[in-house]
């Protein structure tokens, strides 16, 4: 017998998408090359982050089909790490991110990067990655803010 609180934690492990890491080398032409490899086999980038060091690039994304994605880079040598994160909405407008940031801070829980879709919509689309998935998912919901699950895919995946 399924309980309300297993149900409730399967609901807030469904709002987290699926975030590809890989490192490469700072080089010219090396994120291009990555980049190519997607597109050649049909893989949209959804939200993406790029930062750097002196000598390796720590690339961060989302795609439409993460599984394949995983599958196309390690094919190619590349070294994957699959991270759950949440793709939230924040208002678009001076102060915005507030709502997305208080609730967290308020409940302790440390964001430990965040960037954005590539997509342009009415509100910002904020891809997070956090210490506590489920904590953030229970406060971000008590405070209101929308979260995309797996619908990323196939709304900003085209």
């Amino acid at each position: 017998m399924i309980t309300i609180e297993e149900t409730d934690l399967e609901q807030e492990k469904g709002m987290a998408v699926k975030q590809i890491s890989i490192s490469l080398e700072n080089v010219p032409g090396k994120f291009l090359e990555v980049i190519e490899y997607l597109g050649e086999n049909g893989i949209s980038i959804i939200a993406l982050s790029v930062a750097d060091t002196a000598d390796i690039s720590a690339v961060r994304f989302v795609a439409n089909d993460y599984e394949k994605a995983a599958n196309v880079l390690k094919s190619r040598g590349y070294s994957v790490k699959i991270t759950d994160v949440l793709a939230v909405e924040a208002p678009h407008h001076p102060g915005g991110l507030n709502a997305v940031l208080k609730p967290l801070k308020e409940a302790n829980i440390n964001i430990n990067y965040l960037y954005t879709c590539l997509a342009r919509s009415e509100n910002a689309v904020l891809i997070v990655g956090v210490d506590n998935m489920e904590e953030a998912i229970r406060v971000l919901r008590r405070n209101w803010v929308r979260m995309i699950d797996e619908e990323i895919y196939t709304i900003y995946g085209q």
